[in-house]
């Protein structure tokens, strides 16, 4: 089964983190929380769900994980303020590893200037974003580019959590 790093700081988006988590756990899949500090705990922004990380990004490669998780809401935006979950989430895409990203979660993917040339959906506030960093916008609830799914928000969860569980059976 795959190891899923989940990138993951305060204020993510509480349903787009525990679903596709849930789903990847119960299909047999390790989930690794990557975050700015480990043992430090982060919370949701709407039902304040905590998380413990596991492991501080800074401690982190790419290279150990089949995958990666970036759930949205303000999570994405503040990691990519950090060069290190940058590089991180650029190393899943230039190593074709499965990178599943909902919401606000491109943000990071922008930072990392990984969106080039890719098909991929995001949430409306930043479709403008997702364009000048190259992206050809589509929206759609789950737009799948290779090693790459997106979607735009929680209401899209079951296409995305099937569309990344594609990828990683």
């Amino acid at each position: 089964m795959s190891r899923i790093a989940v990138i993951i700081t305060d204020y993510f988006e509480d349903s787009e983190y525990t679903e596709p988590a849930r789903a990847f756990a119960a299909a047999g899949h390790e989930i690794v929380h990557v975050g700015t500090e480990a043992g430090k705990t982060v919370n949701g922004k709407k039902e304040n769900t905590p998380v413990v990380i596991d492991v501080a990004v800074s401690d982190a490669s790419g290279d150990d994980y089949d995958a990666l998780l970036i759930p949205g809401g303000f999570s994405p935006d503040i990691l990519r303020g950090d060069e290190a979950p940058v590089k991180f989430a650029r190393h899943f895409m230039e190593a074709g590893k499965p990178v599943f990203a909902i919401c606000h979660g491109p943000q990071l993917l922008i930072s990392a200037d990984a969106l080039r040339g890719r098909k991929a959906t995001g949430y409306k506030s930043i479709t403008v974003d997702m364009k000048n960093a190259g992206a050809d916008f589509s929206d759609e609830e789950v737009v799948t580019d290779g090693n790459l799914v997106t979607s735009r928000h929680p209401g899209d969860l079951p296409a995305f959590i099937r569309s990344a569980m594609q990828l990683i059976q």
